[in-house]
């Protein structure tokens, strides 16, 4: 455990610097103008001046960092006493968030300096692999008004919140391998429908499955 808690900072300042240094290495080598935002089809719609590159670059290793620090504070800051039962975990969470940035920048990156790597072709399976490993750590998330499924019925029922997210757990990794195979394995508009499907169900079903059993116990309590 001591281990693990000396190394994510380290593992933190290298996915905030690694975009700004692969910026660096390419800079000189880009055109004048360049794609400054790409759609889901992964078209460029929207160019700028290469220097536009360092503002992106920087926006996103910020955004990294800030992740981290606010996941990592989380404990001291949540009112929520039983939050401050698992700092590790929220430090846990805010270093693969962290990554799953990093691996977006430089993926947005490499599509400017080529003008030809399909963004939406790999930016919906890492979306994939983001809910498949938060869907490993929602068992273990202790009521918060920060993470997971904050209703009022899950938020005042810690029965309620161990369930909901116990089920959201097992969903979330199951929709997340389906999202990453699925969106690797069809053509980009066939593979952002079924992105939006699963997505659906991976955000409503759980709301269904907490109101159900916040009704079922205020009927047992009647």
């Amino acid at each position: 455990m001591k281990k693990s808690v000396s190394i994510s900072p380290l593992v933190v300042l290298l996915v905030t610097i690694l975009p700004l240094l692969y910026t660096a290495s390419i800079y000189s080598s880009l055109p004048d103008t360049i794609p400054t935002h790409f759609n889901l089809s992964g078209t460029a719609d929207r160019f700028g001046h290469k220097s536009n590159i360092w503002l992106i670059s920087a926006l996103m290793a910020a955004v990294s960092l800030f992740v981290y620090l606010l996941f990592s504070n989380l404990p001291k800051i949540n009112p929520k006493r039983a939050a401050r039962q698992s700092p590790e975990l929220f430090r846990k969470i805010g270093l693969f968030i962290s990554v799953f940035i990093c691996a977006v920048s430089l993926m947005l990156l490499y599509a400017t300096k080529t003008q030809s790597f399909h963004v939406g072709r790999f930016l919906l399976p890492l979306i994939g692999l983001l809910f498949l490993v938060m869907g490993n750590y929602m068992h273990s998330v202790k009521p918060n008004y920060f993470i997971g499924f904050r209703v009022s019925w899950t938020l005042n029922n810690e029965d309620n919140w161990r369930k909901t997210h116990q089920a959201m757990g097992k969903l979330w990794v199951a929709g997340g391998l389906a999202i990453t195979l699925f969106t690797l394995l069809l053509p980009v508009k066939p593979g952002a429908v079924v992105f939006a499907l699963i997505m659906s169900i991976m955000i409503i079903a759980p709301g269904i499955y907490s109101y159900n059993y916040f009704r079922n116990h205020q009927q047992r309590n009647a």
